[in-house]
């Protein structure tokens, strides 16, 4: 079998996966692709006049606030339990991603990562202060905020622990959220860190950015200045809407692809310092242990990362066929524009196609046809 032969053919392919490119050109015959259209499509046209149970009587009226449809109750995130006495408030909840399509997240789904539960505010009462190696030190309130130019960017935020699982023997079988879901995409508005630093004019002496969270348990993290200046935005809205208590509300900072612990939430006080504070937050936690027993601080950038969101654990697939391998791609150093795949243990890849291009930061969706002959 030739080369070519071997890349465009199901029984030749590694691992069943097909060249999309080879699909394109009608290189595999329609029966193949046929078993996948389900039989009630042929009994619909068939019987065009059938009218659905519901189309009998007028639906239910409008709702200020729209809600999911009772028959998709069970997407919800999968909730770790809480510490307890030992850390109350703290735990975290994951992003479904294996029954979610296209990058972004919704609202209700986004995952959470809390220290010390999630804190009441009121809008009125907020306050954010910046300070330190400043000129003009200054105080926003919630509404002076919202009268500054806001702009608009779609990212990824990941919790610096996101799929720790993996390192767990003899876990057995979690879904794809449940291993994956400390990841989640949403369009971010805010005010640019920028504009708020030419407010203050730091002090030529100012090099580190030292960011603290209203919660009980007082986050703080310490963030070097030019990086923050680069992907920094005082977020107040998270798709479209004011960000949700679990979220930061009223105001979270929001660090474009960097790891999700410095993008502070219920944001209260930024300082300008010539120094980290090497605060308990970036000390005994949210930094890595190397095997000479040193610890390495503030590698703050996620890097490459992807993941197969369907067909993944927990999913059955009903009949052999062909079915569309899809996942997710992101990077914080960038725009991921190419993916390939392997379905025969990294012996040979083929290239998947992607979704529309990413925006910096903003992780992009890839699929590639795959012929499943059955068998685990």
């Amino acid at each position: 079998m030739s080369e070519d032969r071997d890349r465009r053919s199901p029984e030749g392919s590694p691992g069943g996966l097909l060249d999309r490119r080879a699909l394109l050109r009608g290189a595999l015959s329609l029966p193949l692709l046929t078993p996948l259209l389900p039989r009630a499509v042929h009994g619909a046209v068939r019987d065009e006049a059938a009218r659905a149970p519901w189309m009998a009587r007028p639906g239910a009226p409008m709702r200020p606030y729209g809600a999911p449809s009772a028959h998709e109750a069970s997407v919800q995130r999968t909730v770790m339990p809480e510490f307890g006495a030992l850390a109350p408030g703290a735990g975290v909840s994951f992003t479904p991603l294996e029954s979610l399509r296209g990058t972004l997240t919704p609202n209700g789904l986004h995952f959470e990562r809390h220290h010390s539960g999630v804190p009441n505010i009121e809008p009125e009462a907020y306050r954010l202060l910046v300070h330190g190696e400043v000129a003009n030190a200054r105080v926003y309130s919630d509404a002076s905020l919202d009268r500054l130019p806001h702009l608009s960017e779609v990212s990824f935020l990941e919790c610096s622990g996101n799929s720790f699982w993996n390192a767990i023997e003899d876990l057995g079988e979690r879904s794809c959220g449940e291993l994956h879901g400390l990841f989640s995409c949403s369009e971010w508005t805010g005010v640019p860190l920028e504009r708020i630093l030419d407010e203050v004019q730091p002090t030529p002496e100012a090099k580190w950015l030292i960011a603290e969270g209203g919660d009980a348990a007082a986050m703080v993290r310490s963030i070097p200045l030019d990086v923050a200046r680069r992907r920094g935005l005082i977020a107040r809205f998270q798709n479209g809407e004011r960000l949700r208590p679990e979220q930061g509300y009223p105001v979270r900072l929001f660090l474009r692809g960097l790891e999700g612990n410095v993008s502070i939430k219920w944001l209260r006080r930024l300082k300008l310092s010539r120094e980290p504070v090497q605060a308990r937050d970036e000390t005994s936690k949210y930094s890595d242990m190397l095997a000479d027993g040193t610890v390495r601080q503030w590698t703050l950038e996620m890097g490459i990362k992807s993941l197969i969101t369907s067909p993944s654990p927990g999913m059955r697939l009903p009949k052999r066929g062909v079915y569309s391998v899809e996942g997710l791609a992101w990077s914080g150093a960038g725009t991921v524009s190419k993916v390939e795949v392997s379905a025969d243990g990294g012996a040979r890849w083929l290239d998947a196609s992607l979704d529309a291009p990413a925006a910096p930061c903003a992780p992009v969706r890839f699929r590639i046809p795959w012929h499943w002959r059955g068998g685990k």
